[in-house]
């Protein structure tokens, strides 16, 4: 029977902390409860951090919250859902107080995960060694053999150092009786720690009083325990350590980045990588240069076209090779993902006792492999009270988008289909107990309420052996009576705090300040992310571009008479020449040709596309941007894709116009001030200044040159913001021959042609390049064409002299792209996206 237990604030009356339990009700006895026991009364570990919240009030204790919310927005904390049709990224959702686990407690629940780390990976190194677990019939060969993870390729391969696995996650739960059990193991590239890390770094500031009073276990030397054990994997000193990731694409992407950063490494995706006959090498911006480890956060059967999925689009062609050569170290080890199957869970229980010679300390969920016909013959005569799913990871077979079913929850038709398909091929198909999730507290309008959970603990491989992160990466489900959480479906995550009853060292990462090397570089620059930033800087600046052709249309739209019909006509059809709106949309109004423009989605030239292109490369380089560099970008795109509330009005276009390019100046600011001025930076504004450059040629082309109507020369100062110059140099209407000196030729006008010019010469004379004393390819290019406008004449100047500008500007974007970027084709492809 099933009872609801009353806090014990209700049994007792604790003045301290009982107004937070009002709320709080447990289904006792089917479901155990972390903060209280089984008659209701709050557990002793959890007690202080009680009286310590109650303690803050209710409105400090919401400041508080809301200060750690606001500290992972200002970081950029995301996690992106793929079920979303445009890709999108949703905040993280931080449950603000964390699951307490006592240090007692915690030392049994450690020791079993590392006998469960050693179990695995002896099991590894026989999967791809002897075979015996196989020879013996310790272990199915079907269970291998047919898992998509066991990878042939590797058969044999013995990984640098010996270890398959470096880095290791486990998800828990409890049962009824509050004893942890393992629900999954995540041997393959385990997700979690950069996410418990910026929880735990949310909560420490939020709290800073509560955490330190409760002596909360510090997770840095975990850390800096694996960063050694990567190191020492290193055989030379200048080979930055890697991380492989599958790109911004990915669900865990902000973790890679932010993994990165935390530990010093180098975030590569796979083109950044590439194969040679002594070992594996990263295209940078100054050449090869050499990577020895790997730490992968890719797919297994990603990693390699060649012979793996040919398929792949992430890994690298030639990596196993490599591997096999010995010439790169790879943690976790290709393959390692096979004894995370769901089918090995059934199996570990009786191999620990054969492998290690120990029962196994820390049990899994009940789980019957239905390869065996008699274990598939009493599953199905009690189908309904089961779990299944995949003997291996992923969807069940034949029905995709379904990890787990429960047999009572299915209908008498499906319930069949799948009773058929397990009896007719039991070997793709695992029975579990169906359990309920344990709850741990959340805070909901202003009082706790319990939720079910998971909690994912995190092992790495270190030098002294297997070490567990003191804490954890707890997700936390909406329904109360959850039996699975993913953050794909919503849900929140919190902190776990392991609490010591001894004083807690105060361990950091971070080198002591006396001790710290003076470093003015950031290390090696990827080709792809110098691309990646180069076309960036392209995409906001012309947007720019766009978005001051259409305020120009809009100034324009009130006036009358054949002049200025011509003079709209003249930026309209430039828009639709950009692309910006459809070929053959006429309209006589201004307002609905700007607003086009500002709204048409599929145009490479319009708003919309530019601002999202623009974003698309942003978030290939999460780790070189600054949470506030990011989010004007993300501002920018939000606000020209925001509907407009009462239609294509003159006034609400030019409103919306001015409040994006000011976000746009602001990006500009925060990427002249305060990005490093190293190569990376250097490729942002060259593509910038070469983008400005095409737009002002274009713009003189129509203004300056083109049918001339009244008004012209006017537009065009306004399309080269130069207005105020002009009228304080020259204080009268504008003329052809001053308009086009100032435009085009002043070098002291930050937006003529001859100024950018400048820039781009010097920003490429600080790349790296041959020492032989020559300029480099896209020097030369740059170094004629300044020449050339330098010593030009306002009275030579002609539509011929800009047509010549801008094919010499299309060409060194060729050759940069060429001379520094990862591939041509890329380069290409961008280049006529952007016309």
């Amino acid at each position: 029977m099933v009872r609801m237990a009353q806090p014990d604030s209700a049994r007792q009356g604790s003045p301290d902390f009982g107004p937070l339990l009002a709320g709080y009700h447990c289904l006792f006895p089917r479901v155990f409860d972390e903060m209280m026991d089984h008659d209701g009364q709050v557990r002793e570990h959890w007690r202080p951090f009680l009286r310590m919240l109650a303690a803050l009030g209710p409105e400090e204790v919401n400041r508080r919250f809301a200060a750690a919310d606001r500290h992972l927005r200002d970081s950029g904390v995301f996690y992106r859902v793929y079920e979303d049709p445009a890709g999108a990224v949703r905040p993280w959702p931080l449950s603000h107080v964390p699951l307490l686990i006592d240090g007692t407690e915690w030392q049994e629940l450690q020791a079993g995960l590392i006998q469960r780390a050693r179990l695995l990976e002896a099991i590894l190194a026989d999967i791809y060694g002897p075979a015996n677990l196989v020879r013996e019939g310790r272990l199915p060969a079907a269970v291998v053999a047919g898992n998509p993870e066991f990878l042939r390729p590797m058969v044999g391969v013995t990984p640098p150092g010996g270890a398959h696995l470096r880095f290791y996650a486990v998800d828990v739960g409890r049962s009824p009786g509050g004893r942890w059990w393992v629900l999954g193991d995540r041997t393959q590239a385990p997700s979690g720690a950069g996410f418990a890390l910026e929880n735990r770094l949310a909560l420490s500031r939020a709290m800073p009083d509560i955490y330190s009073a409760l002596r909360v276990e510090r997770v840095a030397p975990f850390f800096q325990a694996f960063q050694a054990s990567l190191s020492a994997l290193n055989r030379r000193d200048d080979s930055p350590i890697c991380v492989l990731t599958p790109g911004p694409l990915n669900e865990t992407y902000f973790e890679h980045a932010y993994l990165a950063r935390y530990l010093g490494l180098l975030l590569v995706e796979g083109e950044d990588l590439t194969v040679q006959d002594d070992g594996v090498f990263i295209r940078t911006v100054s050449g090869l240069k050499r990577a020895e480890v790997l730490l992968r956060r890719l797919d297994s059967d990603f990693a390699d076209p060649l012979e793996l999925s040919a398929r792949s689009r992430l890994g690298v062609p030639g990596l196993v090779q490599a591997i096999r050569d010995g010439t790169v170290a790879m943690a976790n080890s290709l393959g390692s993902g096979v004894v995370e199957a769901h089918s090995m869970l059934s199996f570990l229980p009786a191999l620990a006792p054969a492998v290690l010679g120990e029962e196994l300390a820390l049990p899994n969920i009940a789980t019957w492999w239905l390869g065996d016909p008699s274990v598939r013959a009493d599953v199905l005569n009690r189908f309904d009270d089961l779990v299944i799913a995949s003997a291996f990871s992923g969807d069940i077979p034949a029905h995709v988008e379904r990890r787990t079913v429960i047999g009572k929850d299915l209908d008498p038709k499906v319930r069949a289909s799948f009773m058929e398909a397990i009896a007719r091929r039991g070997v793709d198909y695992v029975a579990q107990e169906a359990v309920t999730l344990s709850t741990t507290p959340v805070w909901e309008n202003g009082q706790l309420v319990p939720r079910p959970f998971i909690l994912r603990l995190l092992l790495a491989k270190t030098d002294d052996g297997w070490r567990v992160m003191p804490g954890g990466f707890v997700r936390i489900a909406d329904d109360l009576d959850a039996r699975a959480v993913s953050l794909q479906q919503g849900g929140r995550t919190a902190d776990a705090w392991i609490l010591s009853d001894k004083p807690v060292a105060q361990t950091s990462l971070l080198p002591a300040p006396d001790r710290i090397t003076i470093n003015r570089t950031t290390g090696a620059l990827p080709s792809r992310a110098a691309a990646n930033l180069f076309w960036l800087g392209r995409y906001v600046e012309r947007a720019e571009a766009t978005l001051r052709m259409v305020r120009a249309l809009v100034n324009r739209a009130s006036e009358i008479g054949p002049g200025a019909a011509e003079l709209n006509g003249d930026i309209a059809g430039l828009l639709r020449t950009w692309d910006a709106v459809p070929e053959d949309f006429i309209s006589a109004r201004p307002a609905l040709v700007a607003f086009s423009a500002l709204q048409q989605r599929e145009l490479s030239g319009a708003l919309p596309m530019l601002a999202g292109s623009a974003q698309s490369a942003a978030s290939a380089i999460r780790d070189r941007f600054s949470p506030d560099a990011w989010r004007a970008l993300t501002d920018m795109v939000e606000m020209i894709r925001a509907p407009f509330d009462q239609g294509p009005s003159e006034s609400a276009i030019f409103d919306r116009v001015n409040a994006v390019l000011r976000i746009i100046a602001s990006f500009s600011g925060l990427a002249q001030e305060n990005m490093s001025q190293l190569a990376g930076w250097r490729f942002l504004e060259l593509g910038r200044r070469i983008e400005r450059t095409l737009a002002t040629c274009r713009f003189m082309r129509q203004f300056a040159f083109g049918t001339p109507a009244d008004g012209s020369l006017d537009v065009l100062l306004e399309l080269a913001d130069s207005q105020i110059t002009y009228r304080l140099r020259y204080v009268m209407v504008a003329a052809r021959a001053p308009v086009i000196d100032l435009v085009a030729l002043d070098p002291a006008n930050p937006r003529s042609v001859v100024y950018q010019l400048s820039r781009i010469e010097a920003h490429l004379a600080a790349l790296p390049k041959r020492d032989d004393g020559r300029l480099s390819p896209p020097e030369q290019i740059a170094a004629a064409l300044t020449t050339k406008l330098r010593t030009a004449d306002v009275g030579t100047i002609g539509e011929n002299t800009l047509l010549d500008a801008e094919a010499a500007l299309m060409k060194l974007s060729d050759v940069i792209a060429s001379s520094y970027f990862t591939t041509q084709a890329r380069s290409e492809a961008q280049h006529e996206a952007l016309g």
